[in-house]
C-alpha cells in the first residue's frame, strides 16, 4: 500500500542549512522532533511510516520519517518526526499554511539534483518557478 506524506512550509528559514540548524536545536533525547499543528490529520493512520516534507524558498528541500502524533494539553497536535532530516532533490512547491497531503507518485526523490537546480539562489529560483520554467 503506498505511503502518505506531508508537506508543511518551514516559517522564517531562508536555507537548508538553517532548516538543518533549527532541527538540530528541536531533537529531543530521544532523536525525536516536535511540530505542533492545529488540525488533526483525518489520513492519520496512513501518514505513519512516511515523511513530512519541508519547504524552503517554494522548493521541497528536505523530509524527515513520521513516527506518529501526539496530542498535546493545549489541544493542538503534534507531528512527532525522526531527528534525522534527510535531503531531497529539489522541487518546486507553492507556499500554503499548515501542512497538506503529498501522495508517494508525487514524493521528490532522495538526494542531490542531478540538473543542479538546487544550487540556484532562492531568489532566482522563485522567479523562474514564478515564469514556469521551472
Amino acid at each position: 500500500m503506498p505511503k502518505l506524506h506531508l508537506t508543511k512550509v518551514a516559517v522564517g528559514v531562508a536555507s537548508v542549512e538553517a532548516l538543518e540548524n533549527r532541527i538540530a536545536r528541536r531533537v529531543t533525547a530521544q532523536g525525536e522532533v516536535r511540530v505542533p499543528t492545529r488540525m488533526r490529520p483525518k489520513r492519520m493512520a496512513e501518514l505513519i511510516g512516511g515523511s513530512l516534507h519541508w519547504i524552503v524558498k517554494h522548493r521541497i528541500v528536505a523530509r524527515q520519517v513520521i513516527l506518529r502524533f501526539d496530542d498535546r494539553s493545549d489541544g493542538r497536535i503534534d507531528i512527532v518526526c525522526s531527528g534525522d532530516l534527510l535531503a531531497v532533490t529539489p522541487s518546486p512547491k507553492r507556499a500554503h499554511q499548515g501542512w497538506r497531503y503529498l501522495e508517494d507518485d508525487a514524493v521528490p526523490g532522495d538526494g542531490e539534483d542531478a540538473d543542479g537546480m538546487g544550487a540556484l539562489p532562492s531568489r532566482m529560483y522563485a522567479k523562474l518557478a514564478g515564469l514556469g520554467l521551472v
